[in-house]
């Protein structure tokens, strides 16, 4: 059975959001228990792939057993990396599906079943996208899961969560036909989808391709509209900000993340490191714009009155860390942006988490009425601050290693615009939070509170959040932590991968800054 865990994987999810549809209609109550048992199985079966990977290596399943010599099969192909998001993946499926339990119920009643639907047919979506070997599969998996976050967006009360919406699905729609209109480039140059065999067949060509040029640059122009990379994050702030708290939970933490790696995927196992970085001359270009897209979104955070509005900037900031480390083209660059996707994933779900509980249990929206809260939601507070230190950077959060190797990596390219840029982000977030943390618990000055006084009324209606909303909230503050505790265990597995015959016909990249 464990040869079929890349697959199974797939159907748990997609025939969890096909019971979930059916029984729901009679009964909506076990909407939340048929998709629990999804997610758990999702995990489980996600750990034993990672344990498969790191014991036996990569796995390589055909769908319907129709390998490429008999048939067309679609490939699934999962190393050490792709395991590791995976993992990601399904652990914040599972964390968020928790934190909406009541929330589902008590906003959307009639409509319950159909968003636990669109919910386990996203996180199937996005699991499909890091571990298929095929790049038009990729295509559909993207546009299944980009529908299904449309429609998520859209459930949000305010006719914002519509508009929002509407702007996302142009934007998202736009980024789709650059990515499908890219593999249509590299299918007319090398007659084949699989992504093993287009990177076989570009090593083959004699000299440089326009056509595989073109094929790559729609490519990523299209991933860099999905991952909401500067200047074409426009769609984001409102689209995160605006829809359900449960929605913006997992869009928020996975949507870029796995658009970035997306991107990693294109550039080490499609096109080859060799390719991009000795061919291309784009690595200062990228790194530049990261540069701008760091500053530009922790700028725009620092203006932010809304709590949402600023974490979502704080993810354009960080997609420029990711971008850059990734174009940076050496060792510790690659490994500090995988490492960063997976942390900066639960990061950003801490944040969501922690605002969804204000929104719900005190109608905070902006950061101005935190005022006291550490004495209010004690325990809320202590997992934001948690995701709030690892966001700045302090150790041993994951977020404080994962800035070390971007910066290392930097330092050993010479790209200090990017370093500068990076510890100039870390600055604008500790501002930010400590800001927060000041307000939450010393209390607004007189000037802003009018006379600042304690309301014990106010106090006796905002309690604390029930367990399925904190338990989420702790756990993920308790993954930060041990992603930091354990980074060298990580780091060493994504080294192996790169390192090694994990990364499809490609070279090691050098820790040196350059390529090996």
């Amino acid at each position: 059975m464990a040869e079929q865990y890349p697959i199974i994987v797939l159907l748990v999810l997609l025939f969890g959001a096909l019971f979930v549809g059916l029984a729901g209609m009679a009964d909506r109550r076990v909407c939340f228990p048929l998709t629990m048992t999804a997610l758990v199985l999702a995990v489980m079966v996600s750990v034993g792939i990672l344990q498969r990977v790191i014991s036996g290596g990569v796995i390589r399943y055909f769908v319907g057993g129709w390998s490429r010599p008999v048939g067309i099969g679609i490939e699934l192909r999962i190393d050490t990396i792709n395991a590791l998001v995976l993992l990601t993946i399904t652990t914040v499926g599972l964390l968020t599906a928790l934190f909406s339990f009541r929330r589902v119920q008590e906003d959307k009643t009639e409509k319950t079943p159909l968003f636990y639907v669109l919910y386990l047919l996203l996180i199937m979506g996005l699991s499909g996208m890091v571990i298929t070997g095929d790049a038009f599969n990729l295509y559909v998996l993207l546009e299944v899961s980009s529908l299904t976050s449309y429609a998520l967006i859209a459930m949000g009360k305010s006719r914002r969560a519509a508009v929002a919406a509407f702007s996302y699905i142009i934007m998202g729609t736009i980024g789709a036909s650059f990515y499908l209109l890219g593999v249509g480039y590299l299918y007319l140059r090398t007659g084949t989808l699989n992504m093993m065999e287009i990177h076989q067949a570009i090593l083959a060509l004699d000299g440089p391709s326009s056509t595989i040029v073109v094929a790559f640059v729609l490519i990523l122009v299209g991933l860099m509209i999905k991952m909401a990379f500067f200047p074409l994050f426009g769609w984001l702030p409102n689209a995160y900000s605006y829809c359900p708290s449960s929605t913006s939970c997992v869009v928020a933490p996975l949507m870029t993340k796995v658009g970035v790696y997306v991107m990693v995927r294109m550039m080490l196992t499609v096109f080859g490191t060799e390719w991009v970085f000795e061919n291309l001359q784009y690595t200062q270009w990228m790194v530049g714009i990261a540069v701008l897209a760091i500053l530009a979104g922790s700028v725009m955070a620092l203006a932010q009155v809304e709590l949402k509005k600023m974490f979502c900037y704080l993810i354009v900031a960080e997609v420029g860390y990711m971008v850059g480390g990734a174009w940076m083209a050496n060792h510790w660059g690659m490994v500090g942006t995988i490492y960063h996707i997976m942390g900066d994933a639960f990061m950003t779900l801490c944040m969501f988490l922690a605002a969804g509980i204000f929104v719900k249990q005190a109608g905070v929206v902006r950061i101005d009425q935190l005022d006291g809260m550490f004495r209010k939601m004690p325990w809320t507070m202590a997992g934001f601050v948690v995701g709030a230190l690892a966001m700045i950077g302090i150790p041993p959060t994951c977020g404080f290693f994962s800035k070390l190797y971007l910066i290392r990596g930097g330092m050993e390219s010479g790209h200090w615009g990017y370093v500068m840029a990076l510890l100039i982000s870390s600055l604008v977030n500790a501002v930010l939070f400590f800001r927060i943390f000041e307000i939450a618990y010393f209390g607004k000055k007189p000037a802003e509170g009018h006379g600042h006084h304690v309301d014990h009324s106010e106090e006796s209606v905002i309690k604390e959040a029930r367990p399925s909303a904190l338990i989420p909230l702790l756990a993920t503050a308790v993954i930060i932590v041990l992603l930091g505790l354990f980074n060298s265990n990580l780091v060493e597995l994504i080294e192996r991968s790169l390192q090694g015959s994990e990364v499809i016909g490609t070279r090691a990249l050098s820790s040196k800054g350059g390529l090996g």
